[in-house]
């Protein structure tokens, strides 16, 4: 670590503490040269996992995003916004889990539709009717009628 003072790179560590969010490491040094004392901070440093996007765009993952898309689907719908809270966390945390770069926009959209799935079957088709880019009616009974018998099957 270099000394702000003096510039020079060999100091001791005095003291090392966790931060209060337990995110960062904060340690007291002293200046082996000039013996001025000084504070610097350790943090993980977070990776960004990009999402490629149907038309060729890239963009940082954005937890709101999900939890917005998730909002909309389940409008009017008697769902507490902090189960979307935790939806829209468990679809983070098991991306950040992937350890990847990069991740394609359709992994999202999936995960997205499972959660509501399990959750509320009118949630689910308002967001696939979107997310699939249903044409017509056709296109939604479809939809509909695999939601159905897939509850049938055991």
């Amino acid at each position: 670590m270099k000394c702000p003072f003096c510039g020079n790179t060999e100091d001791k560590v005095i003291d090392s503490r966790t931060s209060k969010e337990g995110d960062s490491i904060r340690r007291r040094r002293e200046c082996i040269k000039c013996a001025r004392r000084f504070t610097s901070y350790e943090r993980v440093e977070d990776v960004v996992t990009m999402v490629a996007k149907k038309d060729g765009r890239r963009e940082p993952f954005d937890t709101n995003k999900v939890k917005a898309g998730l909002v909309i689907s389940c409008k009017k719908r008697p769902i507490e916004i902090e189960i979307l809270d935790r939806i829209a966390e468990d679809i983070e945390r098991k991306l950040n889990a992937l350890n990847v770069k990069e991740i394609e926009s359709s992994w999202i959209g999936e995960a997205i539709m499972s959660a509501l799935k399990d959750l509320d079957k009118v949630a689910y088709v308002r967001f696939a009717s979107v997310y699939r880019q249903f044409r017509d009616i056709n296109d939604l009974m479809d939809e509909v009628k695999t939601l159905f018998d897939s509850k049938e099957k055991p």
